[in-house]
C-alpha cells in the first residue's frame, strides 16, 4: 500500500465518520466505552457535546486521558475484521461556555449536525469537551498500519510487519 493512498483513506475516515467512540477510565480504574458527535480541526483536536452528569464527564473530571477512534461503517467495510480505523490517545480539557473558542465549536456542530445543536447548546449541563491527540495508530486493512505521532498528526508512519503497534 503506497503512503500516498494511506493518506488518503486516513483523510477520507476523518472527514465521512461523524461520530466517536469515546473510551474513558473512572477513578476506580473502571472503564466506559460510548459514542458522540464530534467535529475535528485542522490540528485534530476533537471536539464533542458532552452532560456534565454523563459517565463520562465524571470520569474525564478524574482522569483526563482518553482513547477516541474513529472507525469506518460496518456495512461500507469490505471486510469485517478489517475495517479502517483511527484511535488517538488524548489528553481532554473542558472549554470555557462563555468563551470564543467555544462559541466558534458550537457554531461548527451547528452547521455539521443541524438544528438539533442550537438547543443542545444552550442546556445549562452541556459542555464542550475538546480531546487533543498524544499518538495514534490508523489502521487500513490487513498488513497496512500506520502509527502517528503527537508531533505531526498528518503523518502516517508504516508499521513494519512483526514491529509492535504500541
Amino acid at each position: 500500500m503506497s503512503i500516498a493512498r494511506a493518506k488518503a483513506a486516513y483523510a477520507l475516515l476523518i472527514n465521512t465518520v461523524r461520530t466517536v467512540m469515546l473510551g474513558t477510565v473512572s477513578a476506580e480504574n473502571i472503564p466506559n466505552v460510548s459514542y458522540a458527535p464530534f467535529i475535528i480541526d485542522e490540528a485534530k483536536n476533537i471536539y464533542i457535546f458532552i452532560n456534565e452528569f454523563s459517565i463520562h464527564a465524571y470520569n474525564l473530571q478524574t482522569n483526563p486521558k482518553a482513547s477516541v477512534m474513529l472507525i469506518e461503517d460496518e456495512t461500507k467495510s469490505k471486510q469485517i475484521f478489517a475495517r479502517r480505523r483511527l484511535t488517538y490517545s488524548c489528553n481532554a480539557t473542558k472549554l470555557d461556555k462563555n468563551s470564543t473558542q467555544w462559541e466558534h465549536i458550537a457554531n461548527k456542530f451547528e452547521k455539521r449536525f443541524g438544528n438539533i445543536v442550537y438547543m443542545l447548546r444552550n442546556l445549562p449541563d452541556i459542555n464542550i469537551i475538546k480531546f487533543t491527540p498524544s499518538e495514534g495508530i490508523f489502521l487500513m486493512d490487513f498488513g497496512s498500519a500506520y502509527k502517528i505521532k503527537s508531533s505531526d498528526l498528518n503523518q502516517l508512519i508504516c508499521i513494519a510487519e512483526g514491529e509492535n503497534i504500541d
